[in-house]
């Protein structure tokens, strides 16, 4: 009997009242990255690397409420400027659990919607888990596009 589950996947829709340039600069740009980086409750950025080019490479860390660092790093897949990024992502600590996230920027009035997938999950704790990074993370975004952070 053939297993037909199908692999756990998060979308997040999320518009941001700034040009699309500044979203993607966000999301490329090391400094831009050490500013806004991590979900909520993230005490500081810890690294922010990346190598914006098909092939090349990124790496981000982050220090929690907790105290915990939280390493993760990946290479990028497709990147098409200021329109998609494609990248794998992997927790130095869970190396063999890799996903590809998708982010795709679109102008919409004067500010950007951005939509990102990630997939696939090992189950759905790991993607719970992730829903609740991401989205807190992404709250973080808008205060830096807004300059509150």
């Amino acid at each position: 009997m053939e297993n037909r589950i199908s692999p756990l996947e998060l979308r997040l829709q999320r518009r941001f009242d700034a040009p699309v340039e500044r979203v993607w600069r966000a999301w490329t740009d090391p400094q831009a990255l050490m500013r806004w980086f991590g979900p909520a409750g993230t005490q500081r950025v810890l690294l922010a690397e990346t190598d914006v080019r098909v092939g090349g490479a990124y790496e981000v860390g982050f220090i929690t409420a907790d105290g915990g660092e939280h390493y993760a790093s990946g290479r990028y897949q497709e990147v098409a400027l200021h329109r998609r990024l494609v990248f794998t992502w992997a927790w130095r600590d869970t190396p063999q659990e890799t996903s590809l996230i998708t982010l795709d920027f679109t102008s919409a009035d004067g500010g950007t919607e951005l939509a990102f997938l990630q997939a696939p999950f090992v189950d759905e704790p790991t993607r719970d888990g992730h829903e609740n990074g991401w989205s807190g993370a992404m709250d973080r975004l808008a205060d830096h596009l807004a300059g509150r952070a």
